[in-house]
C-alpha cells in the first residue's frame, strides 16, 4: 500500500501485525496506530464501532507504558471535525502530512500514480475489450434474430417471465469462446448474415496425413 511505503521512508513506519490497524509509526515522540480506508465514508455505524474495538484491542496489548495516538487515515477527502473521541479521523491532505511530513504530499503522489496508470492503460483495454467482445456475443445468441435485430419478447421474457428460461448449455456457451463469435459479430455489424465456414470437396484437412506414392516396381531384363 502506497501509504505504508510512504510512511516507512518517512518515519520508518511498518505494516502492523495487530488486528485491524494497517500502520504502526513513530513521530515526534508519539506513537500512532492507522486503520487507513479509501475515503471518508467508508462504513457504517457498525463497521465504525469495529474498528474502534480494534483500537481499543491495540491499546491493551500495547500496555498502560506506550501511548498510542489511534487513527482513522482517508486517502481522499476532508473532514473538519478530525476529534472522535477514542480516534482521529485524518482526511486527505492532513493523512498524507501526517505519515510523510510534506504537506504536499497529497498532490506529489500523483504523478507516479498517474504515470503508472498509463502504463496498464493498453493491458487493461485489450482485456476489456475481451470481455466486451464475450458479452456481445452472448447477447448475440440469445438475444438477437439473424439479421441482427434484437427479439424483445425474447429478451423481457428472459427478464420477467414466470417461468425461468433455460440457460444455454455449457457446450454452446463454450462455443462462444471461439473465434466463430467474433466472426459473427463482425458479420452483424457489416450487416451480413454470420455463415458457418464450409469445407471445399476434395480439400485434405489441415493436419491430415497424405499417402506415399506407391514406389515402381523396377524388373531387371533378361539379356
Amino acid at each position: 500500500m502506497l501509504a505504508i511505503f510512504v510512511c516507512e521512508q518517512a518515519y520508518g513506519g511498518r505494516k502492523s501485525t495487530t488486528e485491524g490497524v494497517d500502520l504502526e509509526f513513530e513521530r515526534e515522540g508519539s506513537r500512532y496506530i492507522v486503520s487507513i480506508k479509501s475515503g471518508p465514508n467508508w462504513g457504517n455505524s457498525s463497521q465504525i464501532k469495529k474498528m474502534c474495538d480494534y483500537f481499543r484491542q491495540a491499546r491493551k496489548i500495547a500496555g498502560a507504558r506506550k501511548q498510542l495516538i489511534a487513527v482513522n487515515g482517508c486517502c481522499y477527502g476532508r473532514d473538519t471535525k478530525p476529534e472522535k473521541g477514542d480516534y482521529l479521523k485524518l482526511c486527505g491532505q492532513a493523512f498524507w502530512e501526517l505519515v510523510s511530513g510534506d504537506e504536499g504530499m497529497y498532490q506529489e503522489i500523483i504523478e507516479p500514480l498517474g504515470h503508472r496508470a498509463k502504463e496498464r492503460n493498453e493491458a487493461f483495454a485489450s482485456e476489456y475489450a475481451k470481455v466486451s467482445n464475450r458479452f456481445t456475443a452472448q447477447f448475440l445468441k440469445d438475444f438477437c434474430r439473424e439479421d441482427g435485430a434484437i427479439d424483445w419478447n425474447k429478451l423481457v421474457a428472459f427478464n420477467s417471465a414466470t417461468a425461468k428460461p433455460e440457460k444455454v448449455g455449457a457446450g454452446e456457451a463454450t462455443a462462444l469462446q471461439d473465434g466463430r463469435a467474433k466472426n459473427a459479430l463482425l458479420a452483424v455489424a457489416e450487416g451480413e448474415t454470420a455463415k458457418k465456414p464450409t469445407q471445399k470437396p476434395g480439400k485434405v484437412a489441415t493436419g491430415a496425413s497424405k499417402k506415399a506414392p506407391a514406389a515402381k516396381r523396377v524388373t531387371k531384363k533378361t539379356a
